[in-house]
């Protein structure tokens, strides 16, 4: 039997992805410990996981919901919050896992405190990956702004002055590279498919595609219409009543049915009369309506566009960062989706249609899906820690 830490942030895109290779590594008798945070503790106890919460550590938990926003925009920012929570977390992780002594820490590639604790301690480490793997030929996919760029320059400063909190601390990391950025030499677990990863072939046998993991729908849709069209900015940056106004003036009283997500940072009565085409909820159950759905009008966080691309649903991007740029970009460059130019009324409904009806996009959404279907899957996942463990 092998002992196996696993370190997440707070979100459902990354979090859901490990949930069945958690269960298949309990189901061949090992032992799973699973640091994350209250509200994911359910779902985490029911694979047979122990759960060890993180919330009174994690410096992102006490920002208000306009200043989480920035997480992902504002590199200094959030390396400040990533370098905060480590080192809140130093002292009781590592004593934890002298306790432990764990075989392997597997830390999502945003949770680099469970990262920056395996390299402190010389423990076998496995990073989950749960958006696109990078080097120097798949980053070419995220064309960043001269905006982006300066602002990267003039953050650097902070930047290093975080990291060389981190050194002082005992943790041997050189720069923030070695935190948020894996080599050829980290064994990583990648949750897509090597087709729609860009440039696969420049990956070494350290890396394992081994597909999206989707969870069963926990419940049905019914579909009132020849076509159903999905709108959802995801879970994090949603904030955005302007844009959901625009969608219901687009789409409103036409012959299809809508169901639109906006989280619950939006107050729906804002929204003002809802056509009877169009049901707006907090949250759907994202599963059952995509089984369902014609067009996924998204943000393209990884996690949907896997979501949407496995039930063939081809996709109108509409990224809010640069991540999610980069998945869009693939999306379009495989030929299953289209990016909204403009989120005004007129673009929304025009984009819609034309992905709605080309037949070609939907034949390139149910190709990539062969492809997710191929993969190896949670059991190849389990995989690669074993076989990380064993050395």
């Amino acid at each position: 039997m092998s002992k196996i830490v696993f370190f997440c942030i707070p979100a459902h895109g990354h979090t859901n992805p490990t949930l069945g290779v958690v269960k298949e590594l309990i189901a061949r008798g090992h032992e799973v410990t699973y640091y994350s945070y209250e509200p994911f503790r359910e779902k985490i106890e029911s694979t047979g996981a122990a759960f060890v919460a993180c919330d009174a550590f994690d410096a992102e938990q006490k920002l208000d919901p306009k200043d989480a926003v920035r997480v992902g925009k504002d590199l200094a920012f959030s390396t400040k919050l990533l370098v905060d929570t480590t080192l809140a977390l130093n002292n009781s992780v590592c004593k934890e896992m002298e306790r432990l002594q764990p075989d392997c820490i597997v830390a999502d590639s945003m949770a680099v405190w469970g990262k920056a604790v395996a390299l402190k301690m010389g423990i076998p480490f496995v990073s989950s990956t749960t958006t696109f793997a990078f080097n120097q030929h798949s980053a070419k996919i995220l064309k960043q702004s001269i905006g982006e760029l300066f602002g990267m320059i003039f953050s650097m400063p902070k930047i290093n002055k975080d990291i060389k909190r981190l050194q002082d601390a005992g943790f041997p990391v050189k720069s923030v590279l070695d935190l948020i950025q894996n080599d050829e030499n980290t064994e990583t677990v990648v949750y897509t498919s090597p087709e729609f990863q860009p440039c696969s072939e420049t990956f070494g046998e350290k890396y394992a595609f081994v597909g999206p993991s989707v969870r069963p729908a926990e419940g049905t849709i019914a579909k009132e219409k020849e076509n159903l069209i999905y709108i959802s900015l995801g879970t994090v940056i949603n904030d955005n009543i302007k844009f959901f106004k625009n969608c219901i003036k687009a789409l409103k009283d036409t012959d299809y049915q809508v169901i639109m997500s906006v989280g619950n940072l939006v107050d729906i009565k804002e929204l003002g009369e809802i056509p009877a085409n169009i049901s707006v909820q907090e949250h759907v159950d994202q599963i059952a309506v995509l089984q369902q759905a014609d067009v996924f009008l998204s943000h393209c966080g990884m996690n949907s566009v896997n979501e949407s691309l496995y039930y063939e649903v081809p996709l109108v991007t509409y990224p809010q960062t640069s991540e999610q740029g980069g998945v869009a970009a693939r999306v379009e460059m495989l030929g299953a989706g289209e990016r909204l130019l403009k989120a005004n009324p007129k673009a929304i409904r025009e984009t819609v249609e034309k992905v709605l009806n080309t037949v070609s996009y939907k034949d390139s959404a149910k190709k990539i899906s062969e492809g997710f279907k191929n993969c190896t899957g949670a059991k190849g996942a389990a995989d690669k820690i074993m076989q990380v463990c064993g050395k």
